[in-house]
Formats: C-alpha cells, sequence, structure tokens
C-alpha cells in the first residue's frame, strides 16, 4: 500500500513554534512526497512569514480562518488535504527525522484507519516541561493512556501525535467541537463505525507543552471536566479508573485527617507513592531537580483532574442541564 500523508497542523498565536516544527519536517529522512497543511485558527500573530521561509524546502498550504477551535481547524484541513492518510500534529511538537519512515514501516506491516504515537521530552525542553511531560506520560500517573506500551484496553490517539484515513474521516466527520476530549469522543466514534484504533510506540514525538503551573492545572481541570461528557454521550466506555484522580485527592485528605488524630497508615502510603514518583522521574530523568518537580506535577495533575471530573459529574447528574450550559468554555 503505498500511502500520500497530509500533515494537518492548526496554530494559534505560536509563529515560532511552528518555526521549529516545520524545520524537523525539512529533516525527516523520507524520500516520498508529502504535504502540510497549516491552519491558522484566528489568531492575532499570524505564521505567514513563517510558512514563506519554508515554501522552498516543503509542500505547505497556509489557510487563516476565524477561530472556532482546534477539532473544527483539523476538519477543515483535512477537507482540503491532498493525500489519502492524514497526520494531525500540535504546533508545540517537534519531529524526529525518522518519524514518516517508522509510520510507513508500520502502516505497511499492519495497516490500520488511525493511530497514535507517544510523546517525548527533548534533551533541549525546560526542567517543568520534563516534569510536566513526566506526569503526563508515565505508567505510575496515567496508566500509559497517552502511548505508554502497557496501556490498556482500546488506545484512544491523541491529536498532538495522530494519524487517521480518508476514508475514516469521511465516514465519521472527523472531530467534535469539544476542547479537550475531542480525540476520545473521536476515537469512540470511530470504533463505533468499525474502525479500528493503534499505538505505535516508537512513532513519537517532542511535545512542549510551553505552559507554567497555573496553565497546567488549568489544562487537567478541563480534561477532568469533559470525561463525565463522555461518559454521558458514550456511557459503554465509563470506567471506574476514570474517579482514580478524584478518588486520590479525597483519600489524601482524609489520611491527612486521619494523620492529626495519630493514623499513620494511610498517610504512608500516600509517602510510598510519591516516593515511587520520586525515584521512577529521577531513574527516567536523571535529574534531582526534575524528579522533585515531578512530584509538583503529579500533585498538580491530579488535583486539577480530580476537581474538574467531581464538578461535571455532580453537575451532570443533578441540574439535568446540557453539557454545553453547563460548560460552554469547553465547546466551540
Amino acid at each position: 500500500m503505498d500511502l500520500f500523508f497530509s500533515f494537518i497542523i492548526p496554530v494559534y498565536n505560536r509563529p515560532d513554534e511552528i518555526r521549529e516544527l516545520l524545520q524537523s519536517m525539512v529533516e525527516q529522512k523520507f524520500s516520498k512526497p508529502f504535504e502540510i497543511l497549516i491552519i491558522e485558527d484566528g489568531s492575532t500573530r499570524s505564521s505567514q512569514k513563517v510558512i514563506i521561509e519554508f515554501q522552498d524546502k516543503l509542500s505547505v498550504s497556509y489557510f487563516q480562518k476565524p477561530n472556532t477551535g482546534p477539532g473544527d481547524s483539523r476538519n477543515y484541513g483535512m477537507k482540503r488535504a491532498q493525500g489519502d492518510y492524514f497526520i494531525i500534529l500540535d504546533s508545540d511538537c517537534v519531529l524526529p527525522p525518522t518519524y514518516l519512515q517508522i509510520v510507513e514501516r508500520s502502516l505497511k506491516e499492519k495497516y490500520v484507519d488511525c493511530f497514535g504515537g507517544p510523546d517525548a521530552a527533548h534533551v533541549s525542553f525546560s526542567l517543568v516541561q520534563k516534569a510536566i511531560n513526566y506526569a503526563m506520560t508515565s505508567f505510575l500517573t496515567s496508566g500509559g493512556i497517552r502511548g505508554n506500551k502497557k496501556a490498556v484496553d482500546k488506545f484512544q490517539p491523541r491529536s498532538f501525535n495522530m494519524g487517521i484515513s480518508k476514508k475514516a474521516f469521511e465516514a465519521t466527520g472527523g472531530y467534535g467541537k469539544i476542547h479537550p476530549g475531542e480525540d476520545p469522543d473521536l476515537s469512540i466514534r470511530l470504533w463505533n463505525n468499525g474502525f479500528s484504533t493503534t499505538l505505535i510506540p516508537e512513532a513519537f514525538v517532542y511535545h512542549k507543552r510551553r505552559i507554567d503551573w497555573k496553565r497546567f492545572f488549568t489544562q487537567v481541570r478541563k480534561f477532568g471536566t469533559v470525561r463525565p461528557i463522555l461518559n454521558q454521550w458514550h456511557p459503554k466506555t465509563a470506567k471506574i479508573t476514570y474517579w482514580f484522580p478524584t478518588l486520590f485527592c479525597l483519600g489524601l485528605i482524609a489520611s491527612l485527617a486521619l494523620w492529626s488524630v495519630g493514623m499513620v497508615v494511610p498517610i504512608f502510603l500516600y509517602a510510598l507513592y510519591f516516593t515511587l514518583i520520586f525515584v521512577d522521574s529521577l531513574f527516567k530523568n536523571k535529574s534531582i531537580a526534575i524528579a522533585l518537580l515531578s512530584l509538583l506535577a503529579v500533585g498538580i495533575q491530579f488535583s486539577g483532574y480530580g476537581y474538574g471530573f467531581l464538578k461535571s459529574a455532580i453537575l451532570l447528574a443533578l441540574t439535568g442541564k446540557k453539557p454545553q450550559e453547563l460548560f460552554p468554555e469547553v465547546f466551540f
């Protein structure tokens, strides 16, 4: 099977990131042609000058449109792409030189209409970026759902690094108008339409995540907010594991209260868990500073997601209102 790949990349006010991503595409060790579609999603800082720099090196097309969110912008690009297989990337990603070679080889060995790849931290990333990357990708925190080989159940690709065939896109209509949450929603609808998804572990990208601690909390809180919405839309996919961050945080509060009256076993178990986090991060990152920051990142991840999930689950269950009314900030 000879595939023609179209990269679909929405961008919002990040011209410098697009430059880094496009440069990594110039450096691809891939002899066949491919195209790139950059969709400017209502930005006030245009990437057009950056695109012009690369037009003699890459087959890149540039589109400008009003702000309608990343999912709709990806759909916009896929409707205009010439390829028969689309690769969706976030603008804050950088590709290793062998990325396309790995993707093509994997799809030739075992074709699938939708794949996802992991994200990794580049050596040039800041300490905070590496700590956040650890929290988001470690099996000890997320169970491998973002690309660990030990991921359980059907793999749900994430659109920072995701491929989908033209056939599958046309059958499902692509992404819905929710963000975050558009990725698992699309995966579930792909399954319902008879398509398969898979993980290509070697097809990783370097994912910068240029966020500070406050924005990281906001991001994971939104992740938690949308999960009960997805459970409502797709009840067969709801799992008790989605409650774990909320239960973890409530359990920590209870453990601290019990510790104050002399019961030390519960807080000892939490201390043991965070010690494992520290040791695991230290082993993987070879840095005490990153290992310490990983403790903060994991705490923010669990508290943000857990709070968002609990609030969303309660409001959806008790108010009877539609998700769009309760949480307009995650809909476009």
